[in-house]
């Protein structure tokens, strides 16, 4: 996994491929309206979106081949259908290029992983 040195989200999206970053910064904005009362934090290198300062419930991260939205086995699970061809991994999804993001399922599972109050499991 690709960690950055980050201090802080915004220092995060600073360092982000020109071409990833539209995706990067919708994601954040997802993240920020529909997990409204989370706190935005540096997580392991990545942006992370916690309560009640547990770990994170959501992260995303700028690889080096994919962009990877980590929402959880959960998540992943209840919405696999919905995700298509998408590689999916333990509790994340790997998309390979920008464009190949749903942001309409990735809201969803943000509503759902709120509705759940659930972390990344």
């Amino acid at each position: 996994m690709v960690q950055s040195k980050a201090a802080t989200v915004d220092a995060y999206m600073q360092t982000v491929e020109a071409d990833r970053l539209p995706a990067l910064q919708r994601l954040r904005d997802l993240c920020r309206s529909v997990l409204d009362g989370y706190e935005e934090k540096m997580a392991w290198g990545m942006p992370g979106y916690s309560v009640n300062g547990q770990d994170p419930s959501v992260a995303f991260n700028s690889q080096k081949r994919h962009i990877a939205f980590y929402a959880g086995q959960t998540a992943v699970d209840r919405f696999k259908d919905r995700l298509g061809g998408i590689d999916c991994g333990k509790g994340c999804v790997r998309y390979s290029k920008p464009d190949k993001i749903d942001f309409a399922v990735v809201e969803d599972m943000l509503k759902d992983i709120k509705a759940r109050g659930q972390g990344m499991n």
